[in-house]
């Protein structure tokens, strides 16, 4: 046989091997399913607050370099480890060193938590969406029956004032009626007085409660929230819990056969987000007050901000949980890649897409924000705000402003689906992942395991769709991925680059898996990867600490008891790693320096199915046949071991694992 006959059917049998676990159908579905897991919410709703909170384009030099010192070199070692062993984390990581054996498990209890609540913002966006198919858009106005008492729009508001009277309760009433509410008596056309303390002197409007249509929409109508307490967290919202059922059926089915079948989706939720935010860009820097929102977002630098250590944690957090790191989704993403794929292109060209994308999204955002301060005729710093006050109060009010509602709202909402659905494909399928790798038999019902996966977090997150559910909803956003996932992250790089050893990974990277490395990347791997990494993690997670503040939401602070069910949440995760020690040191199989060296299944996937044949040909001998090299320490062998032994002009050229 000649020697490209013999290639072309090494090839062919490296093919078959990972196609039996699945891999990606081309490089580009990998890619966007990376990108489409890194660009989710966040970029749209919480760093374009946080660089006008920050000093505007000031805090972009914090986080450039949080993105070279922390994010991007965790990112590629994710994308490396899983490419390389084709494993996900609960697997892969017993295989690098035993007593940490757990460390995949408290990634996996992240993703598991994560995925609960994220649908459940998935849910709320997909209510918006069907509420946007109408004439007029319900929290435009405040003559729903659903408005409380203490509704207003500003239009409402603006057409009593010029009849000096002011608006409340869905109608004009006079300033002696307005102080009466707060047992005052009026002092002018504007103000009340106290009849019993004439110095006390207050705005008449200050007398009520006030709610935005948009808010009170967010709260009354979607959420049913008032009135609810932890305590007392009222009826289910089966508005609510029937877009929760669908957020989940949409899942599944893009989930059903794996890579498979969410490799195909993400041609459309990835890519789509971009298209909406071009065109929501180019209608809002058309609007009357765009230069206004992006002037106070990014065009007035307060470099002073950078001396603040807050700055740089807000910058440090951002980039670390936008990338997605040590939730295990990158490593089970790579896990479906072909071998010899440039992981390391891919992590670079997607990390600094995920950072322009954050920063383009800034500029959609404030631009519209800009036209709304223009709008109400007040300052932009007024009307800002993040998270979901961002987009399910602050936008959906801009948008009834402009011409068309109703279009605008409905691209913004799909593009916030889309922005939520790659995210949540990627936890699905690392949860999916762990249960085919621990229990290979299951991979050939991979639709039915997909169902009932889906099923348990539709369950699940039932609490959250209960009138009061907002609650819950926000002790698992709290707790469930904060200091815990930092925890991981530390963990995991020190295992990889200090346990197993920087110079043996760089070898699978650049001699096995074919990956060049040029001079200066590689001393940027090797001082982010052995220093400089480890020590931003640290820095981030004692700077985390020191900024704590309990979970709240609005006026309410979580009492004492529940917030010690949130800090419950975040341990459920990080105990995995001494329970995975534990387990270890009670189960005996590897005792002393074992604990710590990699075993010889941490090999690439053909090469670990290529053993698995031992025994199971004729006469006890294997199917394949093949050489592995171990120069790890603990599995020290003279020679190469050649399977089944062949006459030296028939062997083949030996597969080398650097161990």
């Amino acid at each position: 046989m000649g020697k490209d006959e013999k290639d072309a059917g090494s090839q062919e049998n490296l093919d078959n091997e990972e196609e039996e676990r699945g891999t990606w159908g081309n490089q580009c579905e990998f890619f966007l399913s990376c990108l489409g897991y890194a660009v989710g919410f966040g970029n749209v709703w919480r760093f374009p607050y946080l660089c006008y909170k920050n000093g505007g384009a000031a805090f972009l030099i914090p986080y450039a370099v949080m993105l070279f010192a922390a994010g991007l070199p965790l990112f590629f070692m994710e994308l490396a480890l899983g490419q390389y062993a084709s494993l996900g984390p609960n697997i892969i990581f017993p295989k690098i060193a035993p007593f940490f054996c757990g460390l995949g498990w408290g990634m996996i209890i992240v993703s598991l938590l994560v995925a609960i609540y994220y649908n459940i913002i998935l849910a709320w966006t997909i209510f918006y969406t069907f509420a946007s198919f109408t004439s007029e858009l319900p929290w435009g106005h405040c003559n729903n029956d659903f408005n409380s008492i203490g509704c207003f729009t500003e239009d409402a508001s603006a057409g009593c004032r010029n009849q000096s009277l002011f608006y409340y309760n869905k109608t004009c009433i006079s300033v002696d009626d307005l102080c009466s509410f707060g047992n005052l008596a009026p002092y002018d056309e504007d103000s009340c007085v106290d009849p019993g303390n004439s110095s006390y002197i207050v705005n008449a409007e200050s007398t009520i409660s006030r709610i935005s249509a948009s808010e009170d929409y967010f709260k009354n109508r979607m959420l049913g929230v008032t009135g609810t307490s932890w305590e007392d967290m009222g009826s289910m919202r089966w508005e609510l819990v029937g877009c929760l059922a669908l957020a989940w059926i949409v899942v599944g089915l893009c989930m059903i056969k794996g890579v498979k079948s969410s490799g195909k989706v993400v041609y459309f939720t990835a890519l789509f987000p971009y298209v909406v935010l071009i065109i929501l860009f180019i209608r809002g820097v058309t609007l009357e007050g765009a230069y206004k929102g992006i002037e106070f977002y990014i065009l007035k630098p307060n470099l002073a901000r950078l001396a603040e250590t807050e700055v740089w944690n807000d910058a440090a957090t951002q980039i670390f949980y936008s990338l997605g790191s040590s939730f295990g989704g990158l490593i089970t993403l790579a896990s479906y890649n072909k071998f010899k794929n440039n992981c390391m292109r891919d992590a670079i060209i997607i990390s600094l897409a995920n950072c322009s994308t954050s920063v383009f999204a800034g500029f959609v955002i404030f631009s519209i924000l800009g036209f709304l301060a223009t709008e109400l005729g007040v300052e932009v710093k007024d009307v800002v705000d993040s998270g979901s006050g961002l987009a399910f109060v602050v936008y959906p009010a801009a948008v009834t402003r402009m011409p068309v509602p109703p279009l605008w709202a409905i691209l913004f909402f799909a593009m916030l689906i889309t922005l939520g659905l790659d995210s949540q494909f990627t936890m699905v399928e690392t949860l999916a992942t762990a249960l085919f790798d621990q229990f290979e038999s299951l991979r050939a019902k991979k639709p039915l395991v997909v169902t009932v996966l889906c099923l348990a977090l539709f369950l699940c997150g039932l609490t959250m769709c209960l009138q009061g559910g907002i609650y819950m909803f926000e002790l698992f956003n709290w707790y469930s991925a904060g200091l815990s996932v930092l925890i991981l992250a530390i963990t995991e790089i020190v295992l990889i680059q200090y346990i197993f050893g920087f110079r043996k990974f760089m070898r699978f990277i650049t001699d096995e898996m074919g990956i060049w490395v040029p001079a200066p990347l590689y001393a940027y791997w090797l001082i982010t990867w052995t220093v400089v990494t480890p020590v931003s993690l640290v820095i981030i997670f004692i700077m985390s600490i020191y900024f704590f503040v309990p979970a709240y939401w609005g006026s309410y602070v979580y009492p004492d008891s529940i917030q010690s069910l949130g800090w419950l949440l975040c341990a459920v995760s990080v105990v995995f790693i001494p329970m995975g020690i534990i387990y270890a040191l009670v189960k005996g199989e590897y005792k002393g320096k074992d604990l710590f060296r990699a075993s010889p299944d941490f090999c690439p996937h053909h090469v670990r199915k290529m053993r698995e044949t031992k025994g199971s040909g004729t006469n006890g001998q294997p199917v394949g046949v093949f050489r592995y090299t171990y120069d790890n320490d603990g599995y020290q062998e003279g020679a190469a071991k050649v399977y089944p032994k062949l006459p030296e002009s028939e062997n083949p050229p030996p597969y080398t694992n650097h161990l």
